[in-house]
């Protein structure tokens, strides 16, 4: 509550510099700030995946980025539940890198694959998706929450931002899924410090600091894509452990 304050007032304080009246009276009317987080499209769209993964009768579940995760008990009538993480910790079965996942489990093993606030820490998520594909089985059910927009976090590993639109290139018939329900939420206010003509009325428009999918495997990808490189090539660091 005293952030939301504190944040309102700096807003508050910069208009009155700029002696933006009309400014002033739209922040602070135009969004609201607080709203029930259970009815936002961005955390409807798990319940949904949960609810269809639990009609299923013994399917085999795969948590991506599983270290403390809360939301195992959510799930029901499962076969086999693995939590994959690239540290150890609690609620990971199996430890290694997203981008060699089909080195670590047999082809279409799964029947659901998850991942929440994980993809924008991934160095090369198209290479993330292909290889979700080997571990699925055709029609097995998909879901990756990330950010359209966040603060920067867990660096030096944090490399990307999710538009909805980005999930048409990533989830497609070539890289051999079909997007299900795609939804952001969680809506903010972008205000810029600046005084930038063309950013004056940034704040009129709604910003997302989520966005979650569900896709179906509908087979699986297209040969012509590659990308055989390794991280280790790239990067010399590593994802922080104390992040999680």
């Amino acid at each position: 509550m005293r952030n939301r304050l504190r944040i309102l007032l700096r807003i508050v304080k910069e208009l009155i510099h700029r002696r933006d009246l009309q400014s002033l009276v739209l922040a602070l009317t135009y969004r609201p700030f607080f709203q029930d987080p259970s009815q936002d499209p961005f955390h409807l769209q798990f319940q949904y995946f949960v609810q269809e993964i639990n009609k299923r009768r013994g399917y085999r579940i795969l948590e991506l980025g599983s270290r403390m995760s809360k939301v195992r008990g959510s799930f029901e009538n499962y076969q086999e539940y693995i939590g994959f993480d690239i540290y150890a910790g609690e609620g990971v079965e199996v430890v290694g890198d997203i981008h060699k996942l089909s080195q670590y489990f047999p082809k279409e093993r799964f029947d659901a694959v998850f991942s929440v606030s994980v993809f924008e820490h991934l160095a090369m998520p198209w290479k993330a998706v292909l290889e979700i594909n080997k571990v699925m089985k055709e029609g097995g059910l998909l879901f990756i929450a990330t950010h359209p927009a966040w603060p920067p976090h867990s660096l030096p590993w944090d490399f990307w931002r999710f538009p909805k639109g980005a999930f048409n290139i990533l989830l497609n018939t070539v890289t051999g899924f079909s997007i299900l329900k795609c939804e952001e939420g969680i809506p903010c206010t972008i205000f810029p410090f600046s005084n930038e003509a063309n950013l004056k009325n940034y704040f009129k428009h709604t910003a997302y600091l989520g966005v979650s999918v569900v896709a179906e495997k509908t087979g699986e990808y297209d040969s012509r894509l590659s990308w055989n490189v390794e991280i280790e090539e790239m990067l010399d660091s590593m994802y922080p452990e104390k992040d999680r």
